[in-house]
């Protein structure tokens, strides 16, 4: 496998926290990402959507948390990456 991305998000008012990013990809012209918080093995994942302006230098994530989108797009990843599997908490 190949050596996972790792990013770093800077919350305001929070410490830094890493995360590793399995998958992209693009919907309905809106850009989505997929980290977890372990770079081996099973993790806690999340799904995030870029709502940076165009042309803006750093990109601005949010956790998905409408309940349709992010079944939608979980379900995009899952065909993308054949080893993940999804569990709703």
């Amino acid at each position: 496998m190949a050596k996972q991305e790792k990013i770093t998000f800077r919350p305001e008012g929070d410490d830094p926290v890493d995360f590793y990013v399995l998958e992209q990809t693009r919907i309905a012209g809106v850009d989505y990402i997929l980290v977890t918080d372990a770079e081996e093995g099973d993790g806690e994942a999340l799904i995030l959507k870029d709502t940076s302006r165009d042309g803006e230098e750093d990109g601005m994530y949010t956790i998905v948390s409408d309940e349709q989108e992010l079944v939608a797009v979980a379900g995009v990843f899952e065909n993308m990456l054949e080893d993940i599997e999804f569990e709703c908490e």
